[in-house]
């Protein structure tokens, strides 16, 4: 009788065991793009696609962003992480009330942005872009890095027709009456040398060092990060599993991004993955991590310029304390 209690107790315990394991659920979380499907982003669909992020405990959305971009979505709490970039997001830091959310994360180690032209157009340096027309964001921080780089090179920042426009495709763009176009080139500068059009492309970190700054990165909500820190680590690795896998394998990245993402150029999109595969950690001892001299560095340079209104203190709105050791 007392052998027979004994296993009666163990299936009782047993069931009780798998009940527990079955009401357990993944946690939602949610992620805002900056824009639509790229590049930038397949880390992000890796670690979905292969199960990182679900063998971690996360049931992760990805979502486009809202027409204010992804900062507000995750300040509010309305998402957990979202893509920004440093120099967009820095008013929301120089401000009275700063908006609760902090990079944890570079996607890509450093700023891969610049101006693309069409080769022959005398654009191949800043100095270049004098008496010739730009694609403006009309943004005061876009137009205080052309006007720096331009006049560092001896040209007339004044001549330059500023046109405000949203460009959406580069090379169709430069081939109406736009001269010049701010453009990242992992995306921008690859698309135009798969469609076979030359180009001319000067990047702003080449020209100054301190706008090497991140872009795009990866932002958490405050209240988020704070209380569940275990939790945004688990999340963080599995992110960077995702992005390793990318680094090691850029073709098969790249399938898992056409995967999700069908309307894409593929061709653009494996060639973009074979070039980013050396930008996402490029020399850093770990994908993710930011250096707090260039992170800084940056935000001294704008409130030197008087882009901010308030002086970001050393070493806000960054953190790599959530990166595996």
């Amino acid at each position: 009788m007392g052998k027979k209690l004994v296993i009666l107790f163990c299936i009782l315990g047993l069931i009780i065991t798998l009940t527990a394991c079955e009401d357990k659920s993944d946690e939602n979380i949610t992620i805002v793009l900056d824009w639509t499907p790229n590049t930038n982003h397949t880390g992000l669909y890796v670690a979905q696609e292969n199960g990182y992020f679900q063998e971690a405990g996360f049931n992760v959305e990805i979502v486009q962003p809202p027409e204010g971009g992804a900062e507000n979505l995750v300040g509010s709490g309305k998402a957990q992480f979202g893509i920004a970039f440093q120099d967009t997001i820095a008013p929301a830091f120089a401000s009275d009330n700063p908006l609760p959310v902090t990079a944890v994360a570079a996607i890509i180690q450093h700023n891969t942005s610049g101006i693309i032209s069409l080769k022959g157009n005398g654009i191949d340096t800043p100095e270049g872009m004098a008496n010739k027309v730009y694609a403006t964001w009309d943004m005061p921080v876009e137009k205080a890095i052309i006007k720096s780089v331009v006049e560092s090179d001896g040209g007339d920042y004044d001549s330059i027709n500023m046109v405000p426009t949203t460009v959406t495709d580069v090379i169709t763009a430069l081939n109406t009456d736009i001269d010049a176009v701010w453009a990242y080139y992992a995306w921008d500068g690859i698309a135009s040398k798969v469609k076979g059009i030359e180009t001319d492309f000067f990047a702003f970190k080449d020209i100054n060092p301190v706008l090497d700054y991140y872009t795009p990165i990866l932002i958490a909500n405050n209240e988020y990060i704070e209380d569940n820190k275990e939790e945004t680590k688990a999340f963080l690795k599995a992110l960077a599993k995702g992005y390793e896998y990318a680094i090691d394998n850029p073709e098969e990245a790249a399938n898992i991004l056409l995967k999700a993402s069908p309307e894409l150029d593929a061709e653009l999109v494996k060639e973009s993955q074979k070039w980013l595969a050396n930008q996402y950690k490029a020399e850093a001892k770990q994908w993710g991590y930011i250096n707090q001299d260039r992170w800084d560095n940056f935000y001294a340079w704008l409130w030197q310029k008087g882009l901010i209104e308030k002086e970001i203190p050393s070493g806000y709105g960054f953190t790599n304390d959530y990166l595996s050791d």
